[in-house]
């Protein structure tokens, strides 16, 4: 799939945000084209461009059926990476992406004698932020949902070097949009976070493309049983947009539920993974 340009995401956006608060009145093409001012063969170009299915075929994939479906084939978080296999392309978020924490001494000295680079750039889901030390990402953010992705960075790290530039850290991290994810190098995260957040995001890693998962199921992997909350507020405070996939935490109720960077890129980052699945199985 090819990355759009830049308005694209946003027509997809607001196309997601009609069709799911029309649902009962089962829009047509035509009615959906309209609300993002596009001729319906326009609309479904874009759309097929971008997501690999047609919107119809979509929005099976955003439902609440499919998604209590997906949570209750998939009990454990277990069953789903043996569903996955191990060689399946669903698998590879933990097999290519490694997480390393900062030093106490990164941690509580603010980043000093740490140099840091970040760019801007364009996405399948919109715009993003992305920040790198030497050891590899520190954040990737959505911008038009926190504009203030740099100031947050610097407040992360107030005695940072930090400037503009891109690199090849950078540029390997972003492949994950546009490439076969086995031809990608290993994607290292450099991350300030306690040992229980950190513990958390590296269980996130573990739940395959196209699968879902509940907030009490990473805290039973993590072995908290009891400690679900604090789950979602570790994963509230995931710094790593889309390389940590906590989009792929649901509720219980199967409902989709918060996402720092919009509910409805949530929806549609998990409808576009299930398409990149069905179609890898073609």
């Amino acid at each position: 799939m090819t990355t759009p340009e830049p308005t694209a995401y946003s027509r997809i956006a607001q196309a997601i945000d009609y069709i799911q608060e029309h649902y009962q009145q089962q829009p047509s093409l035509e009615e959906i084209a309209e609300q993002v001012h596009l001729s319906p063969f326009h609309f479904q170009r874009l759309f097929t461009e971008w997501a690999g299915v047609s919107p119809k075929k979509f929005l099976q994939y955003i439902s609440l059926g499919h998604a209590k479906s997906v949570l209750q084939q998939n009990a454990s978080l277990m069953d789903a990476v043996e569903a996955a296999g191990l060689s399946g392309s669903g698998r590879l978020h933990d097999l290519f992406i490694n997480i390393e924490g900062m030093t106490p001494g990164e941690f509580k000295n603010g980043g000093q004698n740490l140099a840091i680079q970040y760019t801007v750039e364009n996405t399948p889901f919109g715009e993003v932020f992305v920040a790198s030390t030497p050891q590899g990402i520190c954040q990737m953010t959505f911008i038009d949902t926190e504009p203030n992705s740099l100031e947050r960075l610097r407040k992360s790290f107030p005695n940072a070097n930090i400037a503009e530039g891109k690199n090849t850290t950078q540029e390997n991290a972003l492949k994950i949009f546009t490439e076969d994810w086995s031809n990608i190098a290993q994607v290292k995260l450099h991350l300030k976070g306690t040992d229980f957040q950190l513990k958390v995001w590296e269980s996130l890693l573990h739940i395959p493309m196209g699968q879902l998962c509940t907030y009490g199921t990473i805290a039973q992997q993590i072995q908290k049983p009891s400690a679900a909350r604090a789950v979602g507020t570790a994963i509230g405070s995931n710094p790593i947009a889309y390389l940590i996939p906590c989009h792929r935490v649901i509720q219980q109720s199967g409902k989709l539920g918060g996402y720092m960077w919009g509910e409805t890129r949530k929806s549609a980052i998990i409808g576009w993974e299930a398409s990149k699945q069905e179609l890898s199985h073609l």
